[in-house]
């Protein structure tokens, strides 16, 4: 058994220091995408004057801001001058090549961290923070919430193999972008969006934008009853599960199998706790968001896979997806 990081012989207060002042990083990299800061990298690098004159920050806030990101390679400095990493030059600098952050870091900024304020309360009652979306708050949630899940699924596409599948059924998730991602990546394929309320008409909006309404049939309906569309060689749980309690879960995962034909996969996306020694830090701290936003649930990986055992489903692999929850992947029994 190998010794914790953090033996005796090896104590230190780094890890504990780097933890505690996390929110400071936190801040700035949300002050420096309002700022346009890697946006105006994108221009080409730039000495702090040049960041100054291109976002319109004071010069001691534009250093600030330059080196604090610098600091957490999310740019280089190289002789007084600044410019993208990789990652912020794809992200979040608006260069419309992939899914663009900015929104879900205002989302962050905006309706997240104020609840995090609180969390101290929260953490003592397991009763999450007020969600206010009245007036203006609104707009930054769906726009954080639609561009992390839009993450999410662009992440999927690249990590998993969509060519094999005929029909796919996204049921009762957040986000259209999953089956938008899965189109794409494979021509053949014909998708069934099942949900209500709201997200049936803004996963219209997003189809027709995408070219795609002609490739997915929604179909407005509830999870938990009624009558559900048949013979689906893939479905999708995706972001479904934290939404629900345990016995819904039941339910669903049955329901999900009445829905899929035999041999057919489920992938079911969402964060989980662990069982094993090491926790993945991003689901662990996502727990955390779920319950001070509005007390959804990071359920742990052995509850879910219990679940799907049970409705009829073998679960065959889980897999993580970059900056993203996991996804369980299971077979139709």
């Amino acid at each position: 058994m190998s010794p914790h990081p953090d033996s005796t012989q090896s104590a230190s207060p780094s890890k504990i220091v780097d933890v505690a002042i996390g929110y400071m990083a936190a801040k700035q990299l949300f002050a420096a995408s309002e700022a346009g800061l890697f946006a105006a990298l994108a221009e080409g690098p730039a000495t702090v004057a040049e960041i100054s004159a291109r976002t319109g920050l004071p010069e001691r806030t534009a250093r600030i801001l330059a080196d604090a990101m610098s600091s957490l390679d999310l740019l280089t400095r190289t002789d007084g001058t600044y410019a993208n990493s990789p990652s912020t030059a794809r992200y979040l600098a608006g260069s419309g090549d992939d899914v663009d952050l900015r929104a879900f870091l205002a989302f962050l900024d905006a309706i997240s961290y104020g609840h995090w304020l609180g969390f101290g309360e929260t953490s003592r009652t397991a009763k999450p923070a007020d969600l206010d979306l009245s007036g203006e708050r609104l707009a930054p949630f769906m726009s954080g919430v639609m561009t992390y899940n839009a993450l999410h699924a662009k992440m999927l596409a690249e990590n998993f193999d969509f060519s094999p599948y005929k029909r796919v059924l996204d049921f009762g998730g957040l986000s259209v972008s999953f089956l938008g991602e899965a189109l794409a990546a494979n021509p053949a394929l014909q998708g069934t969006f099942f949900s209500g309320g709201p997200l049936v008409e803004a996963a219209r909006g997003v189809l027709a934008e995408a070219g795609l309404s002609d490739r997915v049939e929604i179909v407005e309906g509830d999870i938990l009853e009624g009558d559900i569309p048949t013979g689906f060689d893939l479905v999708f749980l995706e972001h479904v599960a934290h939404r629900y309690d345990d016995e819904q879960n039941r339910l669903i995962a049955k329901r999900a199998r009445e829905a899929a034909a035999p041999g057919a996969k489920l992938l079911l996306l969402d964060f989980f706790l662990d069982s094993d020694d090491k926790q993945r830090t991003i689901d662990a701290l996502h727990a955390g968001e779920y319950l001070v936003i509005d007390g959804t649930i990071v359920y742990p990986e052995d509850q879910v896979r219990g679940w799907l055992t049970e409705a009829g489903w073998e679960p065959v692999e889980t897999r993580a997806l970059p900056g993203s929850p996991r996804i369980i992947i299971a077979e139709a029994r």
